[in-house]
């Protein structure tokens, strides 16, 4: 059996005493680059690094820097002194790469109860810029009546009302967080937005190669007609879905982008238009949902786990990738 294999077993054996929601599986990228390094006592540790480019045009550029260099750790059981030798080695293979100065990253996910890690990955210059944040499927009650706001489902009509407001959530996002406000920004979104809601016409059943369903749900709240707050949701195979690797197998909800209006936050708004959404995600019986959150976000760090999530996964970055220390 590799060096490689023994760690992974070791790793895998490992994360489910730290948070037993995590998935058996551990994602690794097909085409990476090997990275070994040792312990003071010369036991080994391994990785896989990937570098990814998002070129201009590309919608993850929106999250996203341009080029970015991610790392895959397989430290079997030795988290804090494991992945301080790898992050050494890593900064030193980078040295002798093409990695740019500027719109670049480093990025390592990781469970985010493993804290020893934690600690090295600090020491080291990243920054906890996100999190995948995961939500059991207790059924919620749906949205008490309120004689002011109205929950609906959005539909090609309102195309130009739910990409104005997810572009206001991008906009508050890139402040505290990794998202990046690009010069096609409303175009790229308007343009996914599009897809979005033309999709709710198709049938539930219909996949795609991601592992996406059809019938992707968009919600709107309203207050006397005017909307003011939106859900932008979907349904995911975890089992054919890259992000859907960071959860166990099954039919999970995801949830996109949630966005009130500045003037209506405080109000009540999101929770109601949230319950309703968590309401139609029980009774489609999915394992969970999930979604990502900036942990930097004072809005966000709050409101989501009140409305029962928790980090199950941290996206560590460092902006750009010549500043790994």
């Amino acid at each position: 059996m590799s060096t490689a294999q023994e760690l992974m077993n070791l790793q895998r054996a490992r994360f489910p005493a730290l948070d037993s929601t995590l998935p058996s599986s551990y994602p690794l990228p097909r085409n990476g680059e090997p990275l070994m390094a040792k312990l003071p006592n010369s036991e080994p540790v391994a990785g896989l690094m990937a570098r990814t480019s998002n070129p201009p045009g590309s919608l993850q550029r929106l999250w996203s820097t341009a080029e970015n260099f991610e790392l895959f750790p397989l430290l079997g059981e030795h988290p804090g002194d494991g992945m301080n030798a790898l992050l050494e080695a890593w900064r030193e293979q980078l040295a002798h790469r093409d990695v740019p100065d500027t719109d670049s990253a480093c990025l390592v996910t990781w469970p985010s109860r493993d804290v020893r890690a934690s600690r090295a990955l600090l020491d080291h210059g990243f920054t906890p810029l996100s999190c995948l944040a995961v939500r059991t499927p207790a059924r919620a009650p749906a949205a008490e009546p309120n004689g002011t706001v109205k929950m609906r489902r959005a539909g090609p009509a309102d195309l130009d009302t739910v990409v104005e407001l997810a572009l206001a959530e991008l906009e508050y996002a890139a402040l505290v967080g990794g998202s990046v406000v690009r010069p096609d920004a409303a175009r790229l979104k308007r343009n996914a937005v599009h897809l979005r809601l033309h999709s709710a016409g198709q049938p539930t059943s219909e996949r795609t190669t991601s592992g996406r369903t059809g019938a992707e749900p968009v919600w709107l709240a309203e207050r006397d007609g005017v909307p003011i707050a939106l859900a932008e949701c979907g349904w995911v195979d975890a089992r054919r879905n890259h992000s859907g690797q960071r959860v166990s197998d099954g039919k999970w909800a995801y949830v996109n982008c949630v966005s009130v209006r500045e003037q209506e936050r405080g109000t009540g708004v999101g929770q109601q238009l949230m319950a309703q959404v968590h309401h139609e995600f029980a009774a489609a019986g999915v394992v969970g949902s999930y979604l990502y959150y900036n942990p930097a976000n004072p809005l966000s760090s709050v409101f989501w786990p009140r409305q029962g999530y928790r980090p199950l996964w941290t996206i560590w970055e460092v902006r750009p990738a010549t500043a790994l220390r």
